[in-house]
């Protein structure tokens, strides 16, 4: 069989259960690492990173732009450009009302990209 004839893994990023097991564990597939990877890369970015925080913990589970960007020493196209990367790496939906966008975390990629960096603890080693 040649690899084109291999067929791709299809991952769910909002699945529940983990992608793949812990990258301490066991090497990430080629299929993973390229659907994981941009949402690393945009993590990033310490404002990125920043505006991922505020946006997940939000008290309502939104967060209105309105309020993120006076948070920020930035203007507003450039926090912009930094919430259109967040959504196209599909860490954050985003939702037009009248003026004014809103943000919600997707819980379920962030729940992917944890458990692949989660390290266990080493077994105990006393019987």
């Amino acid at each position: 069989m040649s690899k084109q004839d291999v067929p791709l893994a299809v991952i769910d990023l909002n699945a529940d259960a983990p992608c793949c097991p812990p990258l301490a564990q066991r090497r990430v597939p080629a299929e993973t690492a390229v659907v994981l990877a941009p949402a690393f890369k945009a993590l990033g970015d310490p404002v990125r990173l920043q505006l991922m925080s505020m946006i997940a913990s939000a008290e309502d589970g939104e967060v209105c732009v309105c309020d993120l960007t006076p948070a920020f020493d930035l203007t507003g196209p450039t926090i912009s450009h930094h919430l259109k990367t967040l959504r196209e790496a599909g860490l954050v939906d985003a939702e037009r009302r009248g003026t004014w966008v809103y943000y919600r975390a997707r819980p379920g990629i962030l729940r992917q990209l944890a458990a692949l960096l989660s390290v266990e603890p080493a077994p105990s080693s006393q019987a």
